[in-house]
């Protein structure tokens, strides 16, 4: 009758008499269902019940507390076909009857039992639990394939805006170097300001892509030694919009949102003064207004063919200069604590390529970045 029915299947039997318990249990046994546990005192079983997996529960209704009601109360929030309950009452009463398959019980038989039609209705609940334990599995294997699937393309998503964003930096900085540590200098700023670990991972990933529409920049623009002409200089001013349309049209993430606000709004003012749009105060996305921050800190700090690197000192004094003009002046009191670990962050970069780069500015040498 249960060969279908796996080996590991529990039942549990709550009885407060005693000869009933023995009845079921051998009863049980003698058709192969080794694993049943029995309990004549209701509040240990209902402890249990909560604290084990089980696969069908046999319950009496009319027993010292908690009654057979108050243990299904206590059972509401359980998957009724997951785990069905069957009633095993001398209570007759329809009223009863009803009270029992409203708290959520499978299945009602009234004592005196007739153990035919009782293994019966056992085997009928065991299969529904079976059947719907592996449908769960099933649904829980799928979930993980398509987890596994959906990371392995994000990564691939990620990889490829890496790769766009370091092209686009490669174009004007021939170490790349430039553009990841921003990822790095935004995420130590998230993080001192508070914001959660995944807010902290997501802007390492997207603010990389701050300069990305300067793919978009003829190179007559980007490579020029001397100032740029008024028309040159709006050209140039068009890497925010460009980069922005080119994020916003990807497929859409909280990863491509967070870079395409970061591409448009690096560049706009806390007065009001940037481009393109003219933002002023919080009305700049928040991923903007820290990669506004730790872009121009980091292009001061960096040689170009038209500046010499300024030194951390000078940096760090523009950056304050700059305190609610430029910068959101909260973000710049952030900043000031984290000037150590943002010049580890350059000075390791500079290791790895086998040279300092950056050396100390001579007195008026450059100008600040736009």
């Amino acid at each position: 009758m249960f060969s279908d029915i796996p080996a590991d299947t529990r039942i549990v039997i709550i009885d407060d008499v005693a000869a009933n318990l023995r009845l079921l249990h051998s009863s049980l046994k003698a058709f192969g269902l080794r694993h049943v546990v029995s309990f004549a005192d209701s509040a240990s079983g209902l402890v249990w019940l909560k604290e084990q997996p089980w696969d069908l529960l046999l319950l009496d209704l009319d027993m010292p507390a908690p009654d057979g009601f108050e243990i299904l109360r206590q059972l509401s929030e359980r998957d009724r076909s997951r785990s069905p309950v069957i009633i095993l009452t001398a209570l007759s009463e329809p009223q009863n009857r009803r009270l029992g398959l409203e708290l959520g019980a499978n299945d009602y038989l009234l004592k005196p039992l007739d153990l035919p039609e009782l293994l019966l209705r056992i085997r009928n609940a065991l299969r529904l639990s079976h059947a719907t334990r592996q449908l769960q599995d099933l649904n829980h294997a799928l979930e993980q394939r398509v987890h596994e699937r959906t990371f392995q393309l994000e990564d691939s998503y990620c990889a490829m805006l890496r790769a766009l964003s370091r092209a686009a930096c490669y174009r004007d900085d021939e170490t790349g170097a430039h553009v990841l540590r921003i990822g790095e200098t935004a995420a130590v700023m998230a993080k001192a300001i508070g914001m959660p670990q995944p807010w902290c991972d997501l802007i390492r990933l997207a603010a990389p892509m701050h300069d990305l529409g300067k793919i978009g920049i003829p190179d007559r623009i980007l490579h020029k030694d001397g100032p740029l002409t008024a028309q040159e200089r709006q050209q140039m001013m068009d890497h925010p919009r460009i980069g922005h349309a080119i994020l916003q049209d990807a497929h859409a993430t909280e990863l491509s949102d967070m870079a395409a606000d970061i591409a448009y709004g690096h560049h706009e003012k806390w007065d009001g003064s940037g481009y393109p749009q003219g933002l002023a105060g919080k009305d700049i996305p928040l991923s903007a207004r820290i990669v506004a921050l730790c872009d121009v800190y980091d292009a001061l700090r960096m040689e170009r063919p038209y500046k010499r690197a300024w030194s951390p000192e000078r940096a760090q004094a523009y950056i304050l200069e700059q305190s609610g003009m430029h910068f959101d002046p909260e973000l710049v009191t952030v900043m000031c604590r984290c000037f150590g670990q943002v010049e580890k962050l350059i000075e390791d970069d500079a290791e790895q390529a086998g040279a300092h780069t950056q050396r100390p500015s001579k007195a008026g040498a450059g100008q600040p970045p736009d």
